[in-house]
């Protein structure tokens, strides 16, 4: 039944398939169909920035943008979830179409551009989970509000999600938002970095509890950009890294049809890109700080090389949507 539904969903419009697959999963999550798609969870405990993890396989931030599905997920053995990303207010996102597959490849091409029904909606579905496992929420601003503005959107978020996150993601790296990976560079970076720390450290007096930050690097950048990217981590006192976000390289899928599609590209072609960030990111910091690596995770393999690599964790999306769930029962037994 699995196979079935996941062979029609591929074959009808890309958009169209996320969206009806969201309103089945969040109608469902709750009912005796959930039984359709359930698993048992695999069991590899690991504790990662003061985290208890039931397993290291992590459903990655942009397919439950809203937090609707979070106990549909659950029930696939995810060992955890992180959802966004969120937005202060609402946005549409860009025009359509803006998502794309490359199915040689098991490729997928988004410029969604961070379309949300805003943070306080997604606080409200958190709130209602009946999960008790790890909750990331990913944060990010507003595409009409200013580079220079940045910081006052990610506050507003962090500040309204601190409370229900059991880690909070900083998405600086998405290539469909105007200007946001400039926001992984000097000054900019910075700024954004430290006043996110400070907000941390004054939430946490506040909540009386510690959430990690978690910062997600694009795949694109130099050798001596993410050697800067990750100094810019440790300086800040941030609490982990996570690698990669998609990539704007289209030599992996040249000639293909979609390939010219604008936006960021995901799936198995981005295996090499992100591996070679993790490995960089590792050495750099020297465990300083904990690594979620994604991006090109497709198998048992691909999966056990980002952990050899220097990743604590690892998630999962493109090879998730072309493989179904089976994929996160098999990764998790063979770590």
């Amino acid at each position: 039944m699995q196979s079935l539904i996941q062979n029609l969903l591929l074959k009808c419009d890309p958009e169209t398939s996320h969206e009806l697959a969201i309103k089945w999963l969040h109608r469902t999550q709750h009912t005796p169909l959930n039984k359709l798609y359930s698993h048992q969870t695999v069991s590899k405990p690991t504790t990662v920035a003061g985290i208890k993890f039931t397993n290291p396989v992590g459903l990655a931030a942009g397919l439950d943008k809203n937090g609707e599905c979070i106990d549909a997920f659950a029930a696939m053995g995810f060992g955890f979830i992180e959802v966004g990303t969120v937005t202060p207010r609402p946005q549409s996102g860009n025009p359509k179409p803006r998502l794309f597959r490359i199915p040689e490849k098991q490729a997928i091409i988004n410029r969604m551009g961070f379309n949300n029904k805003g943070v306080d909606y997604l606080v409200e579905q958190v709130k209602r989970t009946e999960y008790d496992g790890v909750i990331g929420i990913n944060i990010g601003k507003n595409k009409d509000t200013p580079d220079e503005q940045a910081l006052s959107d990610y506050q507003v978020c962090l500040n309204k999600v601190y409370p229900y996150a059991s880690y909070i993601t900083v998405n600086i790296s998405s290539p469909n938002t105007p200007g946001l990976r400039n926001l992984q560079h000097g000054e900019a970076l910075s700024h954004l970095l430290d006043g996110l720390k400070q907000g941390q450290e004054k939430l946490c007096q506040t909540h009386s509890k510690y959430v990690p930050i978690f910062v997600k690097i694009a795949p694109d950048l130099s050798q001596s950009e993410v050697s800067d990217f990750a100094r810019a981590l440790i300086k800040s006192k941030m609490d982990g890294v996570i690698a990669t976000n998609t990539t704007l390289d289209r030599k992996p899928v040249e000639g293909l049809k979609n390939a010219e599609e604008a936006g960021g590209l995901s799936g198995e072609v981005l295996d090499d890109k992100s591996y070679q960030v993790t490995k960089q990111l590792a050495a750099e910091l020297d465990r300083a700080l904990p690594i979620i690596s994604v991006g090109g995770i497709h198998s048992e393999n691909t999966a056990r090389q980002r952990l050899d690599a220097g990743a604590s964790l690892i998630q999962v999306y493109s090879a998730f949507i072309y493989q179904g769930p089976d994929l996160i029962k098999r990764i998790a037994k063979s770590l």
